[in-house]
């Protein structure tokens, strides 16, 4: 009876845990790979959120021209009202002209005009008749300035003359420099040009410079030297060529090009095929001059430069 009784409580005691396994410790492995597992899960969940970036494109300067009176007195005025960089002639300074004369019809030009120091003609001129006014454009080939190097207009130079279109021996009622910076004042910068290995440096001293930048033969406008011209002085300077002589031939090209102080201009001395044909030119094989510079406002001052050169194209 009594190992009835004790197999009895043995079978009770294996139930008993039996049913509370499933609260008991688990396998350690089993228990380390949960915990693993739950970690993952945890940094996944908190894993902040990774966005793809992009560079900013890069910002072009803004305009930031203001509207610019630049004559105004009793017999007339001018205002720079905008600039459009974007016009279909180019590059383009507005202008308001005003006659305030009551009998005289007047004539607005432009005396000179640089871009970044650059001279750059912008071939303006045009008459406002009595007590009228007159909305204009002034525009500047903006191809021709990418030609040279200029990516940017920083600083526009305009030198305004006005004077009586029916006396031209009367004093100009108005002659005014200004300078416009499109995108402000500290920003201008001055056009800088890097000599080559092809330059030919005609003349190079404390006043002036005289580069030869190359040859060209265009069917439109014939052969042509092009040259590079700097002004060091503060007065305007006249570059002139007298008694030329292509291949031993008197072949005068009427060149000369007047620059302002400061300033430098690329420009060209050409030829036309009719003179190349008269003398039975094909090929240049030399080109003799007499080169000369000189004070635009004074004829009768020292000439500054008055040699003889001979080029080898």
């Amino acid at each position: 009876m009594k190992r009835i009784v004790v197999a009895i409580m043995v079978l009770i005691l294996v139930f008993s845990f039996l049913g509370c396994g499933s609260s008991l410790t688990e396998d350690p492995i089993v228990q380390k790979e949960n915990k693993a597992t739950e970690i993952s899960n945890t940094v996944e969940e908190n894993k902040p959120v990774m966005t793809e970036t992009k560079e900013p494109d890069p910002v072009m300067a803004e305009n930031s021209f203001e509207e610019l009176m630049v004559v105004d007195n009793d017999e007339c005025a001018i205002t720079i009202t905008e600039i459009d960089p974007d016009n279909l002639w180019g590059y383009t300074v507005k202008a308001k002209l005003e006659n305030k004369s009551a009998d005289k019809t007047y004539m607005f030009s432009v005396q000179s005009a640089s871009v970044n120091g650059v001279q750059s003609d912008p071939f303006f001129a045009t008459e406002v008749a009595p007590g009228k006014k007159s909305n204009n454009d002034i525009s500047f080939l903006d191809d021709t300035l990418k030609n040279i190097g200029i990516q940017e207009i920083t600083d526009i130079e305009i030198t305004f003359k006005v004077y009586d279109s029916d006396d031209w021996t009367a004093d100009a009622v108005a002659v005014e420099t200004v300078h416009v910076y499109p995108i402000g004042e500290e920003k201008a910068t001055v056009f800088k040009r890097e000599s080559q290995p092809s330059d030919t440096v005609l003349f190079d001293d404390a006043n002036v410079s005289v580069i030869i930048i190359g040859y060209t033969d265009d069917p439109i406008w014939g052969y042509s030297v092009n040259l590079y011209l700097v002004n060091k002085t503060d007065i305007p300077l006249m570059y002139a060529v007298e008694e030329v002589s292509v291949n031993g031939y008197m072949a005068d090209p009427f060149w000369a090009k007047e620059v302002q102080p400061g300033k430098v201009t690329f420009t060209t001395m050409s030829w036309s095929d009719t003179t190349f044909e008269e003398n039975d030119i094909t090929q240049v094989e030399e080109i003799e001059m007499l080169f000369s510079v000189y004070d635009s406002n004074d004829w009768m001052a020292d000439k500054l430069i008055n040699e003889t050169v001979t080029l080898k194209p």
